[in-house]
C-alpha cells in the first residue's frame, strides 16, 4: 500500500519553543537518515529582521508588495495578518514547491489558525498538529531573553492575542485534543519525534 504523505504543524502560542523543538527535530531526521521523509518547510514574513536571524532560515523575508503579488497570484497556502504597533506584519506559507505531498512529508511552523488554513487546503486526512505548551510565565520570560533590545508593546500585545487565538473553544472547534508540554525541549522534541514516526510508519 502506497504511503500517504502528509504535513505536520508544530503550533503554539509565541515563545513555546516551537523554533527549536523545529530544530531539533530536524537534527534527529538528519541523523537517523529520514530528512527526504520529512521536508523541511520555511515560511515568510514581512516583519523585520531580528538580530541573530539569516533570510531563508528560519524565515524568507520579503516586502509588502511581494506578499501582496503572491496572494492575487493565488501562490498563499495561508497568511496570519498581525496588526503589530510597528504596522502590520504577514507571516505566511508560499506555494513554492517546497511541500511535495506526493514525494513525502513536510514539517511546519504555525499557529492555530494556520493549521486550520492547511487543513482546507490540503484536507483534514493529510494535515496533523502538534499543540505545543508552555506556561505563561516561563513564555514570557524565554520572549523577553532572546530578544536583545525588547519590544515590549509588541511582547504584550501578542501575549494577550494568543489567549483569544488558542482559546479551548477554538482548539475544540479545530478538533486539538493531545498536548505537548515544553518544559524540556529534549524530551519534548522526543515526544514528539516518536509519534512522528509513528505516523510515518518507521520503527525508530
Amino acid at each position: 500500500m502506497e504511503q500517504q504523505h502528509k504535513v505536520f504543524c508544530l503550533i503554539g502560542k509565541s515563545a513555546s519553543g516551537k523554533d527549536t523543538l523545529y530544530r531539533k527535530i530536524r537534527e534527529r531526521a538528519e541523523k537517523d537518515g529520514t530528512a527526504l521523509l520529512l521536508r523541511e518547510v520555511v515560511p515568510y514574513t514581512t516583519r523585520p529582521i531580528r538580530t541573530g536571524e539569516q533570510n531563508g532560515v528560519t524565515y524568507f523575508f520579503e516586502t509588502d508588495q511581494e506578499f501582496e503579488d503572491a496572494r492575487k497570484a493565488g501562490r498563499v497556502i495561508e497568511s496570519r495578518d498581525y496588526n503589530t504597533v510597528h504596522g502590520i506584519w504577514h507571516y505566511y506559507t508560499k506555494d513554492d514547491g517546497q511541500i511535495r505531498l506526493e514525494e513525502g512529508s513536510s514539517l511546519v511552523i504555525g499557529t492555530l489558525e494556520s493549521y486550520c488554513s492547511f487543513v482546507r487546503y490540503f484536507g483534514p486526512e493529510k494535515v496533523v498538529p502538534f499543540y505545543i505548551e508552555l506556561e505563561d510565565g516561563v513564555r514570557l520570560q524565554r520572549a523577553l531573553d532572546r530578544e536583545k533590545h525588547p519590544r515590549y508593546a509588541e511582547l504584550c500585545r501578542r501575549f494577550l492575542a494568543d489567549e483569544q487565538d488558542f482559546s479551548e473553544e477554538k482548539l475544540r472547534e479545530a478538533g486539538i485534543t493531545r498536548r505537548y508540554v515544553n518544559e524540556d525541549a529534549d524530551r519534548c522534541a522526543e515526544e514528539v519525534w516518536k509519534e512522528l514516526c509513528r505516523r510515518l510508519d518507521l520503527n525508530r
